[in-house]
C-alpha cells in the first residue's frame, strides 16, 4: 500500500480512529493487524518472510539471553555466538536470495568465463524483491544484536515483538527503528492529543508535498533524460543529475516525513531521518543528516565494530571503505551502487588525510575560513561530490553511467548556454514548462524551509503565529498537494524510490 494511494486514504483513518477506541492493552493487538494488512496489499506470501524473520530474531534473542544467564561455564559464550550466527545466517541468506543471488551469479559466471572456464548452469530464481526486506531485516538484526551486547533486555511477548518489526509506517523505508526508542514505546499507554494529531498532520502534509509536487514532477525530467542521455547535451545531462539530487531527497525524506507524522499522531515518535543534508560542507557532514536512521546503523553494527576510529590512521580508512562498500551494496545489486558508496568513502578518506594540508594553505594563503563566502564555498563542492556520486546512483547501471559520461564529455553543449531557454531545457527535458516552474517554485520552498529549520524550531514558530496566518499555511499545504501534485491516468504512480531496496 502506498502513501499517496486512495487505499491509504481510507486505510489511515480507521486505524487511528479504531486504536484510540480499543481498550490500552489490545492496542498493539490492532496496529500488528493492520501492519501486516498493509504489507500484505502487495504481496499476500511475502508476509511468511517477515513472519519468519520475526520468529527467528525473537526466538534468538531469548536463547542469546539465555545463554549469558548461565553461570560461569565455557561454553556459554560459545553457544551465545552460534545463536547470533545461526539468526544473522538465516535472515541474511533471505535477504541474499531475494536480492542477490541473481548479481552473485551473474558475476560468478562472468569471472570464471574470463579465467578460461567453462560454466555449469547455474539455477535461474524468477522472484521478485520483497518490499522492505532490507529495512526489517537491518531492524531485526540491530535488536539481535543490542540483546547480545546486553544494551536491552529481549522482548518477551512475540505478538508485541511482530508489531516492532512491523508497525507499518515505517515498516516498507523506514527509518530504521532501534529496539531502545521503539520497542519501550510500544509498551506505554497513548492518549489522543489534539496538538500532537495536528503536528503529525502537518508534517504528514509537508512529506507529500516533498513528495507529490517536486520529486514526483522532477521524476518526468530525469526519467527522460537518463533515458536517453543520447539525445541530450552534457550540460542537460548535468542539469537532470543536480535535479535527481532533489528527486531522491524529497522522495525519501517525504517519505520518512509521512512515516513520522503517522507515528506521532498515534503518539509515537520515530527517529528523524534527515536534517537539511544539502546544507552540509563536507561529504562526512552530508551522512550524518543524510538517512540518519540507516547511516548510524553502519556506524554502530559496521563501522564501531571494526574498529572505528580508534585503529590508527590507515585501519580507519580501510573501515570507512568497507562501510560505505557494504553501504552502497545494501542499496542495490548492482556494481553502480557499490561504485556510489566507494565513491562517497572515498571522499571521506581523502578529505580526512589531506585535511592538513589544506589547513596549512589555508593559513598560508591568509583565507578567512570562518566567513559565509569560505562556508558557502564548501558547501558547493560538497554538493558537487555528492551529485557526482548521484549519477552512478540513478544510471541504470555501472556502463550505462560511464556511457553516459562518455556521451557528456563530448557533447557539453555549452553553446546552449547563449540561449537561456536552450539552457533550461524548458521544452527538451521531457517537461512542460509550467510544470518546471512550478518545479522551481517548490525547490526555493524547500531550500528555505531547510534552512530555516536548521536555526529554529518550525512547529514553535509557527505556533507562536496568529490563528489566520497559521490556517492560511495549513490550507496552503493542502491546496499546493492537491492542485500541484502529480496525479492522473497519465501518471504512474509508482513506489517511492526506496522501496526497491
Amino acid at each position: 500500500m502506498l502513501f499517496n494511494s486512495i487505499h491509504f486514504l481510507f486505510f489511515f483513518p480507521i486505524v487511528v480512529l479504531a486504536y484510540f477506541i480499543i481498550p490500552q492493552k489490545f492496542r498493539y493487538l490492532w496496529l500488528l493487524l493492520a501492519s501486516y494488512y498493509f504489507y500484505m496489499s502487495w504481496n499476500p506470501k511475502y508476509m511468511l518472510l517477515i513472519a519468519a524473520s520475526t520468529v527467528v530474531t525473537w526466538g534468538s534473542g531469548l536463547l542469546i539471553a539465555g545463554c549469558a544467564g548461565k553461570p560461569g561455564g565455557k561454553a556459554f559464550p560459545i553457544s551465545k555466538k552460534w545463536c547470533m550466527a545461526g539468526c544473522f545466517g538465516f535472515n541474511l541468506g533471505i535477504l541474499f536470495f531475494f536480492k542477490y543471488y541473481g548479481f552473485a551469479s551473474a558475476n560468478v559466471k562472468a569471472l570464471l568465463r574470463w579465467g578460461g572456464v567453462e560454466t555449469l548452469g547455474m539455477p535461474v530464481f524468477d522472484v521478485v524483491l520483497p518490499v522492505g526486506i532490507s529495512f526489517y531485516t537491518f531492524q531485526a538484526l540491530g535488536y539481535v544484536t543490542d540483546v547480545y551486547r546486553k544494551e536491552i533486555l529481549p522482548e518477551k511477548n512475540l505478538l508485541r515483538y511482530a508489531l516492532f518489526i512491523s508497525f507499518f509506517p515505517q515498516l516498507v523505508a523506514g527509518p530504521i527503528e532501534r529496539s531502545k526508542n521503539l520497542m519501550q514505546q510500544m509498551k506505554e499507554p497513548h492518549y489522543f492529543d489534539p496538538d500532537r494529531v495536528k503536528d503529525g498532520l502537518l508534517l504528514m502534509g509537508w512529506g507529500f508535498f516533498e513528495k507529490l509536487v517536486i520529486a514526483d514532477r522532477i521524476a518526468i525530467l530525469v526519467t527522460d533524460v537518463y533515458s536517453h542521455y543520447t539525445d541530450y547535451t552534457g550540460l542537460q545531462i548535468g542539469v537532470a543529475t543536480i535535479l535527481f539530487a532533489f528527486q531522491i531527497y524529497c522522495d525519501f525524506s517525504g517519505y520518512s516525513d509521512i512515516a513520522i507524522g503517522a507515528a506521532r499522531i498515534m503518539g509515537f515518535n520515530l527517529m528523524k531521518n534527515f536534517k537539511s543534508p544539502y546544507f552540509a560542507t563536507t561529504v562526512s557532514g552530508f551522512w550524518r543528516n543524510w538517512h540518519i536512521s540507516l547511516t548510524t546503523w553502519f556506524r554502530d553494527y559496521v563501522y564501531i565494530p571494526l574498529g572505528g576510529n580508534r585503529c590508527g590512521k590507515w585501519k580507519k580508512y580501510r573501515n570507512i571503505m568497507v562501510t560505505f562498500l557494504v553501504s552502497g551494496l545494501w542499496h542495490g545489486a548492482s556494481w553502480n551502487y557499490v561504485v556510489w558508496g566507494g565513491l562517497n568513502g572515498l571522499y571521506q578518506v581523502v578529505g580526512d588525510f589531506t585535511m592538513p594540508f589544506r589547513k596549512k594553505a589555508a593559513e598560508l594563503l591568509k583565507v578567512r575560513t570562518g566567513c559565509w563566502s569560505y562556508r558557502f564555498f564548501q558547501g558547493v563542492v560538497t554538493f558537487a561530490l555528492v551529485d557526482f556520486a548521484w549519477l552512478f546512483f540513478r544510471a541504470n547501471g555501472f556502463m550505462a553511467a560511464v556511457r553516459m559520461m562518455r556521451h557528456g564529455l563530448g557533447k557539453l553543449g555549452v553553446s546552449s548556454m547563449i540561449d537561456p531557454q536552450r539552457l533550461m531545457g524548458v521544452n527538451t527535458l521531457g517537461m512542460e514548462e509550467k510544470d518546471f516552474y512550478v518545479m522551481l517554485l517548490g525547490l526555493a520552498m524547500l531550500m528555505a524551509v531547510d534552512h530555516y529549520k536548521r536555526k529554529v524550531d518550525i512547529k514553535k514558530a509557527l505556533a507562536k503565529q496568529n490563528l489566520a496566518f497559521r490556517w492560511l499555511v495549513y490550507y496552503g499545504v493542502i491546496f499546493t498537494v492537491l492542485i500541484f501534485g502529480i496525479y492522473g491516468p497519465g501518471y504512474d504512480a509508482s513506489s517511492f524510490i526506496y522501496f526497491q531496496f
